[in-house]
């Protein structure tokens, strides 16, 4: 499982990747196209045309991380292709929502809090 203490940022490629492609392929995607490091400490998410699957691209230590991840009914709420190539950055909490189903721009959540003392 992905541990969120070892990830730095999550980047989602907007609209949809052909998922044929594996570590390489995805790999070249960062590097070439959204101008990334794909050896950094990031996650890059990538979701198919029916945004039923989606693979997520990590670098660990001396290897990638290929995950995989198929819906048997349902979608992922996957954001829109814009005109850009750049890939939308999101916080990990916007990550646990988009596995479960949900928008990453949830209107009705609790806002995060960041306390500095106990009262």
């Amino acid at each position: 499982m992905i541990n969120p203490r070892q990830v730095d940022r999550v980047y989602l490629a907007q609209g949809s990747t052909d998922l044929r492609k594996s570590i390489d392929g995805l790999a070249a995607i960062v590097q070439e196209t959204f101008q990334l490091d794909p050896f950094s400490s990031c996650l890059y998410v990538f979701c198919n045309r029916q945004r039923d699957k989606i693979k997520i691209l990590h670098w660990e230590h001396n290897g990638f991380w290929l995950y995989y991840r198929r819906l048997e009914k349902g979608t992922f709420p996957w954001p829109e292709s814009s005109s850009s190539t750049s890939p939308q950055a999101i916080t990990h909490r916007q990550f646990r929502w988009l596995l479960d189903g949900l928008s990453v721009d949830q209107q009705s959540a609790h806002p995060k809090v960041h306390a500095d003392y106990v009262v």
